[in-house]
């Protein structure tokens, strides 16, 4: 596996991204969108998992628009609306677009391309389900999806989701206060009428950012699981 940061082109600006690639040829490709923290450790560590699943994994600053410092720590919630400065969906969709770009100039077409978010970027993986034709996504504990989230400048998506193109894979767990299990029901029920393969899943045991062992609220059983089920959703989409 080899790793490297770049500065890749997009129509708001220069973009870093944190490029993880197997070694040989690839399997396609893996976009990972940060939580509202920002392009920390746990994301490029997560780019790295793509690697080694044999996949290149896109780690993405969506933040780059907001200055020099885009990363806020896990217990610094005050630095967290900073990063949030200029950004909106419509810039979001510039960056993956940009991303895809990248990718095609190493001959991966979007098809062989998954994207996953965590937290924010949960959402951001959904709009990306749902405004491009991608080969997969997932979503961990997405946040303004059915209902308007945290961050009032993005809306919910709920009315979109008869628009969605990519197959999607949602990850909730059912003690996360900031998404009720009864938002979580009311977007399984709403998939329920879209062509588009879905699937969500539930883990009794876990909370709001589960998946990430650098927060107090990491479950382990509940962490490896959801992260087994997203290689094989990818491996199933992406051919």
């Amino acid at each position: 596996m080899s790793s490297e940061v770049l500065e890749i082109p997009t129509a708001d600006g220069l973009m870093s991204v944190c490029v993880a690639a197997p070694d040989g040829e690839p399997r396609g490709a893996i976009v990972v969108i940060p939580e509202a923290f920002g392009l920390n450790d746990h994301i490029e560590d997560v780019t790295g998992r793509c690697a080694v699943a044999g996949y290149v994994g896109v780690g993405m600053d969506i933040f780059h628009r907001s200055g020099a410092r885009r990363v806020a720590g896990y217990d610094d919630f005050a630095a967290v609306p900073p990063l949030f400065a200029g950004l909106d969906d419509a810039g979001l969709l510039v960056d993956i677009d940009a991303v895809l770009a990248y990718l095609a100039s190493r001959d991966i077409a979007a098809s062989r391309t998954g994207i996953v978010g965590f937290c924010f970027g949960g959402r951001v993986s959904f709009l990306a389900a749902v405004r491009r034709r991608l080969g997969a996504a997932v979503s961990f504990y997405g946040g303004g999806i059915a209902a308007q989230g945290f961050f009032k400048a993005f809306p919910a998506l709920l009315d979109e989701v008869s628009a969605l193109q990519t197959p999607w894979l949602g990850l909730f767990g059912d003690r996360d206060q900031s998404i009720p299990t009864d938002e979580v029901e009311l977007l399984k029920a709403a998939l329920g009428s879209t062509g588009t393969e879905t699937a969500v899943v539930r883990y009794p045991d876990a909370d709001h950012g589960f998946h990430c062992d650098a927060r107090p609220s990491y479950h382990a059983v509940s962490a490896a699981d959801a992260w087994t089920r997203t290689i094989d959703w990818m491996g199933q989409h992406l051919v």
